[in-house]
């Protein structure tokens, strides 16, 4: 039943999002491993569009935040005003109190209004003045941000992106899917009213049977080794490699590829995970957790092809030999 409803979720984006089932189907895993999600592309890849046709699929409150360089942590979070009729002060909430919040170009705003928000992330929670406030759940950041236009731009740190489940790069459609953008956009008399599919009471049960979803030990394991591969490179016969990487992934890694392998064994209607699932997932998982240094800048190396090649060296059946 759950993967029916999830399909439908899905034909009901596609009315609108053409060819962007990648981006569809991690914004789904995050909702339901309540993973955040960072989503990188150039301008008109229809990131925005997606974050806010799903939104409208689902029974959920949303938020789109337009990050801009004099936003303010108050203009995020709320804040206190002066009720001069009651002769106090009270509080007045601001847009993050919703379940999904569009973090639209997040790169955009300087550093105290990114650490509000991610702090937001990781806490589920805000203080304005003297009293904290939980937020509602679930609760989901999707952010946007542009990898070409960096002026007027403040990166995000390394260890902020961290808090980020995934971060899925979004490439240009092909020219059969830019055709048919090209025609519906371009009409304008096109429907773009899409159907509620999923409520809260939907994505809890779709969290609970996520959770029910096995995961051998030995695929555990391999999943162990992946991240000690980007720690400790040369241990691995991975020698070339290892002079890019200044850091490896972060323990987050291992728990969110768990988690996201069993949501896309979940979505594949199975109950038990594959190697397949962690390959699949592996790339969005750890791309932006990986350091490197500048002399991969120099030679023109990222991390999706070191990803790539750790996953052909580290074969699945290897033991866990490290301390």
């Amino acid at each position: 039943m759950h993967q029916e409803k999830i399909q439908q979720v899905i034909e009901e984006v596609k009315k609108l999002v053409v060819g962007q089932d990648r981006m569809v189907n991690r914004l789904l895993i995050g909702l339901f491993t309540n993973g955040h999600i960072l989503l990188e592309g150039v301008p008109g890849l229809a990131k925005t569009l997606t974050v806010n046709t799903l939104s409208r699929v689902l029974h959920l409150d949303f938020r789109r935040i337009q990050f801009t360089p004099d936003l303010l942590p108050s203009d995020l979070i709320g804040t206190m005003i002066y009720n001069q009729q009651e002769a106090n002060f009270e509080v007045k909430k601001g847009p993050i109190f919703s379940n999904i919040i569009l973090a639209d170009e997040v790169n955009r705003s300087p550093a105290k209004v990114q650490s509000a928000l991610l702090e937001a992330m990781q806490e589920k929670q805000v203080t304005i003045g003297d009293t904290t406030y939980q937020l509602d759940r679930p609760f989901l950041v999707l952010a946007t941000q542009n990898p070409v236009d960096q002026e007027g731009t403040y990166p995000l740190p390394e260890a902020q992106v961290d808090r980020f489940m995934m971060k899925v790069h979004i490439d240009y459609p092909s020219k059969s899917d830019e055709l048919e953008v090209m025609r519906r956009m371009a009409n304008m008399s096109f429907n773009s009213e899409v159907n509620a599919i999923l409520s809260k009471e939907d994505i809890f049960a779709i969290r609970n049977k996520i959770n029910e979803v096995k995961i051998a030990e030995p695929l555990e394991n391999y999943i162990i080794e992946l991240v000690f591969a980007t720690r400790f490179p040369e241990k691995y016969g991975l020698k070339e490699e290892a002079k890019y990487i200044q850091f490896g992934v972060s323990p987050r890694a291992s728990i969110n590829l768990n988690l996201a392998a069993r949501a896309v064994a979940f979505m594949d209607g199975r109950d038990f995970v594959l190697p397949e699932d962690i390959k699949e997932i592996a790339e969005d998982v750890l791309n932006h957790r990986i350091i490197l240094n500048y002399e991969a800048e120099a030679d023109n190396i990222n991390t999706r092809d070191l990803i790539k090649i750790i996953l052909d060296k580290i074969p699945i059946n290897k033991s866990v030999t490290l301390k």
